[in-house]
């Protein structure tokens, strides 16, 4: 427990979210993603899902930390009542090993109980005792939801942070809160450890100037991070690498993309189907749970799905909606696509002034909304023992035409990235997309639908590498094709930020930025299917304006804001 202490700190009203994972994380910044993003669960805060978050554990290479955030928007000084985890909520963080078998292996499952401890006073915190106390069970399922068993019993919920005299004087909790939280932190009779409390959002967007059409960065104001100050309530797991392998799967990985090592993870909240509200302020839940939030992949439901389908989105699971098609169109042609694109409706948000889609990629291949993109090969031997090729995965990667996205940004949210041409990057291509390159990623994991995918085999980058970037994989691509010596030789080899968001999604990445830049084609040009602006024949390289465009590009808020 001491090295969970050793790096914490405390603010008057609410404690800093990274400083709490510096013990785990070795790092000083976090990023986010979705916050009221359906019609239906934005009346619902404590079952909103806000944040999802895997990756390998920096601290603990053995391990993976799994953290799923809930209830947007917090005020962290909203008392007399402060916000808590709800009872008659299961909180579940699903876990899939095994593309052979759809549905998850294991779920981690949360449910809380509060108590008032003292009915006779308004403060939430008095002579020692707490109103709205609140604890927890923790259960784990390894065989796919059949059975629970008790893993943890009476976790406690650390209170929030109200201020010096409610929790270091004699009259309140005449303890520090550095010792409350890390009082909070448990390990499981399973051997995870695990925490459960209110931290501060690490969500850093500007929400006003990318909900105002597109407006980020601000054209004629400064961008600010509208989540700043605001709290979440976080159920943060670090797991044993061998808890989380699928059965069979060698404790020692047989290279970094080794595909036994793959994990999809997705975060859901669920609720009774009947609420009835009775007589003398009583309230009585019963009926089938049913599932009202999830998140995966981040800003899916909030910046992908339509308004229309997004209660839809929440109520079904990954492995639902990879069976039926009525979502895909979201992906193979995304309305974002629309605002970077001149022929279309680019010129109407300036911001996005930078994001170009190749329409003319190479002289042949357009990746425009309605276009074919790679589909005009379809049964080309050119395609023969690749992952485009039917003979391969079917029709998964190029299904139709009029689907230019089923290449790059469908796979990205629904199945994963296969080792496998073209999903390698150009170094070593010779200027054939469709030829052997450098590996690069394998998180293909092809059973379910939104989640976020981690190959668990790839090392954790050093957070004080000088390499390390909150681009993630972007920025291992832009190192892989442009810094020697990793662009020197097509050999497997670690890439610093190969274990970056969409390889999973560390608390550093800037999935916003990252996400922006994938809708505007940065994956197609990192595998050779470059700008519009690159010219074999008169071009020096393909690092061309556009690109750099694309790699430069800045929503105005990069890093999170300070508390205060």
């Amino acid at each position: 427990m001491k090295t969970f202490s050793l790096l914490l700190k405390t603010r008057t009203r609410a404690i800093k979210w990274y400083t709490f994972l510096l013990t785990w994380l070795i790092a000083d910044m976090a990023m986010a993603s979705s916050h009221r993003e359906a019609p239906l669960i934005a009346n619902d805060p404590l079952a909103d899902n806000t944040d999802l978050y895997a990756f390998r554990s920096p601290d603990n290479p053995n391990t993976i930390t799994i953290i799923a955030n809930y209830i947007p928007g917090e005020l962290p000084y909203g008392g007399p009542n402060y916000y808590s985890f709800g009872e008659n909520i299961r909180y579940e963080i699903h876990v899939d090993n095994d593309a052979a078998i759809p549905g998850d292996e294991i779920i981690y499952r949360l449910t809380f109980s509060k108590v008032n401890e003292d009915p006779s006073t308004f403060f939430n915190i008095r002579l020692g005792k707490q109103n709205l106390k609140t604890t927890y069970t923790l259960q784990r399922s390894v065989d796919g939801g059949i059975s629970f068993e008790v893993i943890l019993a009476n976790g406690v919920v650390p209170p929030p942070n109200i201020g010096p005299r409610s929790i270091e004087s004699p009259v309140g909790m005449n303890t520090t809160y550095e010792s409350l939280f890390s009082n909070a932190i448990f390990t499981t009779i399973t051997g995870e450890k695990v925490f459960a409390g209110p931290v501060d959002d690490p969500f850093f967007v500007d929400l006003g100037g990318i909900f105002d059409l597109g407006d980020a960065p601000r054209q004629n104001s400064k961008s600010r991070d509208g989540l700043a100050k605001f709290n979440v309530h976080s159920i943060a797991l670090q797991i044993p690498i061998a808890t989380l392998l699928k059965k069979g799967a060698s404790t020692t990985p047989k290279n970094i993309l080794d595909s036994d090592y793959v994990i999809g993870v997705w975060a859901s909240a669920s609720r009774p189907a009947i609420k009835t509200l009775q007589s003398g302020n009583t309230v009585s839940y019963s009926g089938d749970w049913v599932q009202v939030s999830r998140l995966g992949m981040p800003l899916t439901n909030e910046a992908v799905i339509p308004v229309g389908d997004k209660d839809f989105w929440n109520r079904i699971t990954p492995y639902d909606e990879i069976a039926e098609s009525t979502l895909d169109k979201y992906f193979y042609n995304p309305e974002l696509a629309l605002y970077m694109d001149d022929d279309l409706f680019g010129g109407a948000v300036p911001a996005f002034g930078p994001l170009r889609i190749q329409t003319n990629s190479l002289g042949a291949f357009d990746f425009s909304n309605g276009a074919d993109g790679l589909y005009g090969l379809k049964g080309n031997p050119v395609l023969a023992g690749t992952a485009l090729d039917d003979a391969v995965f079917g029709s998964l990667l190029l299904p139709g035409p009029g689907m230019p996205r089923s290449v790059d940004l469908w796979p990205a949210f629904h199945t994963g990235v296969p080792n496998i041409i073209p999903y390698q990057l150009a170094t070593g291509k010779g200027g054939n997309p469709l030829a052997a390159g450098k590996p690069f990623v394998n998180n293909f994991l092809p059973n379910g639908g939104d989640m976020l995918r981690l190959n668990m085999a790839v090392p954790p980058t050093p957070r004080n590498d000088p390499n390390f970037s909150s681009l993630g994989l972007v920025q291992a691509a832009a190192i892989g094709l442009t810094v020697a010596p990793y662009n020197t030789t097509t050999d497997l080899e670690f890439i610093p930020n190969m274990d970056g968001f969409p390889n999973g999604r560390r608390l550093e990445d800037d999935v916003t930025r990252i996400e922006l830049q994938a809708v505007a084609g940065v994956v197609l040009a990192a595998v050779g299917l470059w700008y519009d602006d690159y010219d074999p024949a008169t071009s020096p390289g393909p690092v061309t304006q556009d690109l750099l465009n694309v790699l430069s590009y800045t929503t105005g808020v990069e890093k999170m804001t300070g508390l205060f």
